[in-house]
């Protein structure tokens, strides 16, 4: 259990925080850039819930808790030590994608096949879904470039990777089921 007392600590006044092993590191570390970045998802994807309906919310909450246990993951190196640790550490595992496949599956069943790129927007909770989409993609870029110096859960980035395409999806979804995406026309403004 987390039990957060003082939210200053002034122990990052020095440009360095901590990991999850408590090992200090600079706030601009790559493995800070890539937890750093699942964080800033998870707050854009709070705004989109601001205009999701029941169905839709409910997903986007338990994206959120599985971005604190990405956060939790990715801030954590060292996954050779992992039996050792004083806790269990968390970890990705596969359940949370397959959840994210049964998902895209369920909601690519309302849509009609793709003819064109989409531009994002249509819908105020399609933009703010495709804005959760484009910060997924680079919190994937993030950790797969940290992935070539550290090892990282590769179900991180698996899991980072489905997400987009489930944003994507969703992102269809509302706008009417695809009915009111925004396509791209090739060339239109030349």
């Amino acid at each position: 259990m987390v039990v957060l007392n003082k939210i200053y600590t002034r122990t990052g006044d020095k440009g360095t925080t901590a990991l999850g092993n408590g090992e200090r590191v600079a706030k601009h570390d790559a493995r800070v850039n890539a937890y750093g970045t699942s964080d800033e998802l998870n707050a854009f994807v709070g705004v989109a819930r601001l205009h999701a309906t029941d169905g839709l919310d409910d997903r986007l909450a338990l994206i959120q808790n599985d971005l604190f246990d990405l956060g939790a993951d990715l801030c954590r190196p060292d996954m050779a030590k992992d039996a050792d640790a004083e806790y269990p550490p968390l970890r990705m595992v596969a359940v949370q994608i397959d959840r994210l496949e049964a998902e895209i599956d369920e909601m690519n069943k309302l849509l009609s096949p793709l003819r064109s790129f989409i531009l994002p927007g249509g819908s105020e909770l399609s933009a703010h879904l495709h804005v959760c989409r484009t910060v997924a993609r680079r919190a994937e870029r993030l950790s797969t470039e940290l992935s070539q110096s550290e090892e990282i859960n590769p179900l991180a980035v698996k899991y980072l990777n489905r997400l987009s395409d489930w944003f994507f999806v969703a992102a269809r979804v509302a706008n009417a089921n695809g009915e009111n995406d925004v396509l791209w026309v090739p060339g239109a403004n030349r």
